[in-house]
């Protein structure tokens, strides 16, 4: 009985020199591995949680205490310090308010005809200087030629009319007077008097009506004389073309009638009326004053400072951008300022006078 008893203990005891298999080995790492990682996940836990309370931790209030207020003979009032006046804004400094805009033309007209016709000659090209009343285009004028001759006509046979009841008219105040005389000495009847009375007033009729009809023939003449000039288009200003519209053989015409037919001949713009417009914000349209110096520089020439002047401000505000259009006078005229050329302008400050020694300008 005993030796079965140490026989089965030692078959419960664990052989140390034996090697275990690799599943073996690898379950029995497993619930260490396991645990390690159960430990390493708390600790960054903790770290986060403790940088966290950090952050979100208050500020220590900081208690100040007030010093002892120092004896009333101890206190000694120091000088105030002077501030420095500012100095006046000279005449030409430029201001903070710009704007923008074009360069436009007062005075600029497209030329067209007062009459229907087809274009014969086009007398002028871009860039032409005209003067006012010059020729800019000649009209197909054949049958206000044949008017003007018709109507021309009609007033000389109006005025042969006159001339031919004249005549008969002065014979017949001539027979009337000496029917009368006879009538009188006995020598001729009532009736006599009477007809040649009633052929004086026939012929004085007759003579008002051609001389109507001679004045109606001289209007019809000066009527055909002025259709004919219109056949002829001339500049209304002196100017520079800047554009041609029509070509030789075009029909022309005062109103837009559709097809091919053009309302034009070319675009004159007188060069002495360009200023500038300019949109400024309605904000700071109290800043502009009518007379006040500007300074412009156009895009094209933007190291080229232009003086000028404010014409105007228009009395009307734009209820889309909230502007206000203000109108500048060009000091200097010059060739290279052309219309619709975009410029940018920088309204500039007045000097205004001190009021009083050491007192500063006051400004709007």
């Amino acid at each position: 009985m005993t030796e079965d008893k140490a026989k089965l203990l030692r078959s419960l005891t664990i052989d140390r020199t034996s090697t275990p298999a690799p599943a073996a080995r690898g379950r029995a790492r497993l619930p260490w591995l396991v645990g390690a990682g159960v430990l390493l996940v708390a600790l960054v836990g903790a770290a986060m949680a403790f940088d966290v309370g950090r952050f979100f931790r208050p500020e220590p209030a900081v208690v100040q205490t007030a010093a002892p207020a120092a004896p009333a003979a101890s206190r000694v009032s120091a000088p105030p310090q002077a501030q420095p006046a500012p100095q006046p804004v000279t005449a030409g400094e430029p201001g903070s308010l710009a704007a923008s805009g074009y360069v436009v033309a007062r005075r600029r007209a497209t030329i067209a005809a007062e009459i229907t016709g087809k274009v014969v000659e086009v007398l002028v090209e871009e860039g032409m200087v005209v003067t006012a009343g010059q020729v800019t285009a000649r009209l197909d004028s054949v049958l206000a030629e044949k008017d003007l001759a018709l109507s021309k006509s009609r007033v000389e046979a109006s005025s042969a009319a006159v001339a031919a009841i004249s005549a008969d008219l002065d014979d017949a105040n001539r027979i009337m007077a000496r029917t009368r005389s006879l009538q009188q000495n006995r020598f001729a009847s009532e009736a006599d008097l009477t007809k040649a009375e009633a052929r004086v007033g026939v012929l004085a009729a007759q003579m008002r009506q051609a001389q109507a009809q001679y004045e109606s023939a001289k209007v019809d003449a000066e009527r055909a004389a002025a259709v004919l000039d219109k056949h002829q288009i001339r500049a209304p200003f002196s100017g520079v073309v800047v554009d041609r519209s029509a070509q030789p053989g075009e029909m022309i015409s005062p109103m837009s009638v559709g097809g091919f037919t053009r309302t034009g001949i070319c675009t004159i713009v007188d060069m002495d009326s360009i200023e500038i417009e300019v949109d400024v914000n309605e904000a700071f349209i109290g800043r502009v004053t009518p007379g006040g110096a500007v300074t412009a520089v156009l895009d094209a020439y933007p190291d080229w400072q232009i003086p000028a002047s404010v014409i105007a401000i228009v009395p009307t505000a734009n209820r889309d951008k909230a502007t206000v259009k203000v109108r500048i006078r060009l000091e200097k005229k010059d060739p290279r300022i052309l219309p619709d050329m975009a410029v940018k302008v920088t309204f500039l400050r007045p000097a205004k006078a001190g009021t009083a020694s050491g007192a500063s300008p006051i400004e709007n």
